[in-house]
């Protein structure tokens, strides 16, 4: 648009400010002087503002001139509008979208929308001899602010004939249902932008900026934020700098910490987030449509794994604003009508802003329709405008939306439709390479020659939230010593008087494991990702690959890898520990119930075809001659355990003596071990895979 133009354009909104000027008696200079003695609207404010003489300069706030510049620019879009609000009777609607500027924007209509003899409207003193409107103000916090409530005084003003203006965030959800239907004209506040900025502040000012305002101030800037930094004492382009200042402390465009890219984990999650990131970068250039983008995440996960933090590092390595919000943001209101507000305004600073992510936490706060039993109605609207705002393409251009949640159960079904947050994601507790990268972030230079995977074993399932918090608290701790930090501060916060693994119990443990990796590795049952000794026991994690649980043979191979830890205890320390069954996860456990399925469930047994119920098999396992069934097939699955492993005894103890030194052995280390000592393979299979884990 040209200077011209957008000048033209603000015609009104400078007659509102002057007239806004002049009910508050300050002694503005006057923004509207076009030079032409016949232009009606100069006529306009010669009739009808006269700024008092006082001394000093004072003017207007800036939220109220803000609110002038949108409310002109929203009737000015109507031809014939500014006419009729002051001759005639229209029905208009105008959605502010946000709750906290109704007030202000019924003002400006009230001192400048009807004309200096307008009285508002009183049904019971009613005068056609004086001019009347009905102004109707809705912020959507209270109780009554509903569609079935007020349109019997809607019914009246209709019969007397008067202006009916309502003024609501959501005028569908918040003004009386007859002024909907009425309505000849549904306004909507649009957004300021650089050319309305400036006005604000030659209204508070008395003179025009010459800086320019940071584009992302004039993308994020809220009306409250004008009062903050906008005021009469302070000059024009002072007031550009503050307001640039008072954006940037909301965070929207806080880039500080590590980008995705930077950041240990997140599996899934990070690589759908660099493909993003990608696709962002061509739909900013113009080289990729918005339809061609997935916009909607789901990311689910314990306390602590780095949901938010996620969404703070892709919002900076795709260099977008980030909007933050809750489902106890959206709650803290006392009604029904607050928290739908709230959520629609969420939204649309969202699209304010675009392209920018959206975060939603605690999204299971928000109910499952399916479960309900109280208050049915109140979530049901509160689930039905979360599915309205995530909905649509064409409704939230350049807005990716993710959602955050502990508890992916209670997310109602529809959220997760197609169109939505459609990809659920979970991101799993830190493993051990992990975590030493994450202390390693957070310790920054220090400790910079130290191996910090003895902190991250004794750290074994836990999360980065923790991770930072130990770090801080040993930081802490060292520097009451007055000394540098050093590795025991750090071991001392993550074991907080927990006792590490004693040292015979450390040599079990490496055999254990160990145990694992060769019989599994000799029945080719599964590629080993991981072996590890923490503070309460040792872990084999594995990829199984899935042609081994379709066979009798390769559940049976199944079996035989997990009584490998037990057998290598046999054979190498001449005798067994306990650790391979406790626990309904323990190795003995898993290879009975899969003894179980073999026998009862899946046909392979000597009762040949037969799938017995839960139910039966409880009663099952009370005959005798059934549990001699299941346990000859463990002891010949043990035998076989125990023959791999006296074959491969070499590779054991290198394994083992390897894995007791460094407490944990990653998949190229497995790798250099094997190659270095093979052990005899007695199968081989490369079907599709999924992993697991033996723990003792």
């Amino acid at each position: 648009m040209s200077q011209y133009n957008a000048a033209k354009r603000d015609l009104l909104a400078r007659a509102y400010l002057d007239m806004l000027a002049a009910e508050a008696g300050t002694n503005n200079s006057p923004l509207l002087r076009s030079g032409n003695p016949d232009d009606p609207v100069e006529m306009l404010i010669d009739e009808l503002s006269s700024a008092p003489q006082s001394e000093g300069r004072t003017s207007i706030r800036a939220d109220l001139a803000a609110a002038a510049i949108m409310v002109a620019r929203a009737i000015e879009g109507v031809d014939g509008l500014t006419r009729d609000l002051r001759r005639d009777r229209p029905v208009v609607t105008l959605a502010t979208h946000a709750a906290d500027v109704v007030s202000l924007v019924t003002q400006v209509l009230q001192t400048c929308a009807f004309g200096p003899e307008a009285k508002p409207f009183d049904s019971g003193r009613f005068s056609s001899a004086s001019r009347n409107f009905l102004l109707l103000e809705r912020d959507g916090t209270a109780s009554d602010h509903k569609p079935e409530r007020g349109n019997d005084a809607i019914s009246n003003a209709l019969h007397a004939g008067v202006p009916i203006v309502g003024v609501a965030p959501d005028p569908r959800r918040h003004l009386p249902r007859d002024l909907l239907r009425a309505a000849e004209h549904h306004l909507a506040l649009g957004q300021l932008d650089d050319s309305a900025i400036k006005l604000v502040i030659e209204a508070v000012t008395g003179t025009r900026p010459t800086a320019a305002i940071d584009a992302q101030t004039v993308r994020a800037a809220d009306i409250s934020d004008f009062v903050l930094a906008i005021r009469a004492d302070r000059t024009a382009d002072d007031c550009v700098s503050r307001l640039d200042q008072v954006v940037a402390t909301k965070g929207i465009f806080d880039h500080s910490g590590p980008a995705l890219e930077e950041l240990a984990g997140y599996g899934a999650a990070r690589e759908w987030g660099l493909n993003l990131v990608e696709d962002l970068r061509e739909y900013r250039a113009g080289r990729l449509d918005w339809e061609c983008i997935e916009k909607g995440l789901l990311l689910v996960g314990l306390p602590g794994v780095g949901k938010t933090q996620f969404a703070k590092a892709l919002a900076k390595s795709a260099n977008v604003p980030l909007v933050t919000t809750s489902v106890a943001d959206w709650n803290a209101s006392a009604y029904l009508s607050g928290t739908l507000t709230a959520i629609k305004s969420c939204f649309a600073q969202a699209r304010k802003l675009s392209p920018c992510i959206l975060f939603i936490d605690e999204l299971d706060g928000i109910s499952d329709r399916a479960t309900l039993s109280e208050y049915r109605e109140y979530w049901t609207q509160i689930v039905n405008l979360l599915l309205e705002q995530l909905a649509g393409v064409e409704d939230r251009p350049g807005v990716v939306v993710i959602g955050a949640t502990n508890h992916v159960d209670h997310i109602d079904a529809a959220i997760r439709r197609a169109g939505r947050l459609d990809r659920t994601v979970e991101i799993e507790l830190p493993d051990a390479d992990t975590l030493a990268k994450i202390f390693r972030y957070h310790l920054g230079k220090l400790l910079p020659d130290i191996d910090l995977m003895p902190a991250a074993l004794a750290a074994a399932g836990r999360t980065g939230a923790d991770v930072e918090a130990w770090v801080r608290r040993a930081k802490s701790h060292a520097r009451r010593q007055r000394r540098e930090l050093s590795l025991d501060d750090l071991l001392r916060e993550i074991r907080s008087g927990r006792e590490g693994l004693p040292a015979n119990l450390r040599r079990v443990c490496a055999v254990h494991e160990a145990g694992h990796l060769v019989v599994g590795a000799a029945l080719g049952v599964f590629k080993a990702k991981a072996l590890t000794i923490m503070d309460d026991g040792g872990a084999t994690r594995v990829e199984f690959t899935r042609a081994h649980s379709q066979t009798k043979g390769g559940i049976e191979n199944q079996i035989t890898a997990l009584l490998g830890g037990r057998a290598a205890e046999e054979i190498l320390l001449g005798e067994a520990t306990v650790g391979a069954g406790v626990g309904e996860q323990s190795d003995f456990s898993r290879a009975t119930n899969a003894a179980i399925d073999l026998e009862l469930r899946f046909g392979f047994g000597s009762i040949g075809v037969a799938h017995f119920s839960e139910r039966a098999t409880e009663l099952l396992l009370h005959d005798p001659s059934i549990v001699a069934l299941i346990k000859k097939r463990l002891d010949r699955c043990h035998s076989v355990a125990r023959n791999l492993i006296a074959k491969n005894r070499v590779t054991l103890e290198a394994v083992a003596r390897r894995l007791e030194k460094t407490g944990y052995l990653d998949q190229a280390a497995i790798d250099e071990l094997l190659k270095m000592h093979p052990v005899s393979m007695d199968g081989h299979s490369t079907a599709l895979r999924h992993e697991t884990e033996f723990a003792q």
